[in-house]
């Protein structure tokens, strides 16, 4: 929401705040190392402060860490903020079905109804049976190499338990990895958000002038992986079209969001579905399976936290192997070291937003357009904010008296 200027509260402009140098026309366009981004951003927020300037080209980005301004910033979409025009194109351009992730306006309200209806309590329960088989799966895959002291690749693992996930959660797709070792999917899948990421911090769009290999390899497996999406709606529908009951029980989050899209005035259709359950492959693979790659491993630096949580697990759950919905939803520590483990780690550290209108953002007058990078992890590892902010500590997330 816009500030009213005060004699206290003297408005900046954006041309007038800090920022690293740049070059003439290009700005800080070349300065940016895509890998490393966050860290960069983040170094330059100790440098300049919770609200400096980029140039990008002709465009500005006003670059915020201030936790309590992002968070009215969040509130304020999409009436205020929106997501980047680039993303919308470069999305578009990829040919991919657009969803939740790239939503502007009255689009992302709607697809918003309809994917958190999808997450009611009821139908989580009815998702829970196939989760459960697919982590069983995992448990056995590490339960054999430990019987011969074979090594694994932990990521790898955790990336094919995390597209197994969510092809059951998302449409009931029996999609086993773990098992067979195929990856069909998740080759195609591990291409795109890559590639995406790559061309939105891009100078120039080579891509459009000359394709490479890598170009013409990625239009393969989005188009996979669009035939696959559609077929699974086609044959969610057909379900449920033979079984009207699943509107009202769905087994897994498709049929979910095909009954929200029909309630009426819902305003949603199947391209809408598939856009989201495509959204859901995209951003829950390597998120996910990234998330638990970092738990384990902080888990593993700290031995006293990681034989608290292996405490809590034996006395909560009867059956480590077969764990119930109730005896997981009674693990409270477990789910603090994965709270710790976001806010040190968190796997998308920034956002990248535009404003819709003209606004005020701190102290700071931001015109209509302006990109807004908003750094979510300055705050949450700063000592300034939270004592010990290096540690990880999962007790500060839990009400006890010696919590931080």
């Amino acid at each position: 929401m816009p500030l009213e200027a005060t004699p206290a509260t003297a408005l900046r402009s954006f041309d007038a705040l800090p920022g690293p140098r740049g070059v003439p026309i290009l700005g800080n366009a070349f300065q940016l190392d895509a890998p490393r981004l966050h860290l960069q951003m983040e170094a330059w927020s100790r440098e300049f402060g919770p609200f400096f300037k980029l140039k990008l080209g002709d465009r500005g980005a006003l670059v915020v860490s201030d936790h309590r301004v992002i968070a009215s910033l969040l509130r304020d979409r999409p009436d205020g903020l929106h997501r980047t025009q680039r993303l919308n194109d470069r999305w578009a351009e990829m040919a991919l079905p657009s969803g939740l992730f790239g939503a502007n306006g009255d689009t992302w309200r709607n697809q918003r109804r309809m994917v958190m209806a999808a997450f009611a309590p009821t139908h989580v329960k009815n998702y829970f049976p196939a989760l459960q088989r697919v982590a069983q799966r995992l448990n056995g895959r590490w339960a054999t190499a430990a019987q011969t002291s074979a090594s694994i690749d932990l990521q790898a693992d955790l990336m094919r338990y995390t597209v197994d996930t969510i092809a059951g959660l998302a449409f009931g797709a029996e999609v086993n990895t773990l098992e067979s070792d195929e990856d069909v999917i998740q080759k195609h899948l591990n291409k795109i958000f890559p590639t995406l990421m790559k061309r939105l911090v891009a100078v120039f769009p080579l891509w459009r002038i000359m394709r490479s290999r890598a170009d013409r390899e990625l239009e393969a497996s989005i188009v996979e992986v669009n035939a696959a999406v559609t077929g699974f709606v086609a044959q969610a529908r057909a379900r449920m079209q033979a079984q009207p009951e699943l509107h009202q029980s769905p087994n897994n989050l498709l049929e979910a969001m095909i009954a929200a899209a029909d309630m009426p005035g819902s305003r949603m259709d199947d391209a809408q579905v598939t856009g989201n359950v495509l959204t859901m492959l995209l951003a829950g693979e390597d998120t996910t399976a990234n998330t638990l790659a970092w738990m384990i491993e902080q888990l593993w630096r700290n031995p006293q936290a990681l034989a608290r949580a292996t405490q809590e697990v034996r006395a909560q759950v009867a059956d480590p192997c077969n764990p119930g919905l109730d005896e997981l939803n009674a693990l409270s520590y477990v789910e603090a070291c994965t709270h710790e483990t976001m806010r040190l780690k968190p796997v998308a550290p920034f956002l990248p937003l535009e404003t819709s209108i003209d606004m005020t953002i701190g102290d700071v007058r931001v015109p209509k357009g302006t990109i807004v990078m908003n750094l979510l992890r300055v705050d949450s590892v700063s000592e300034s904010h939270l004592p010990r902010a290096a540690s990880f500590e999962p007790q500060r997330w839990l009400d006890e008296t010696d919590a931080s």
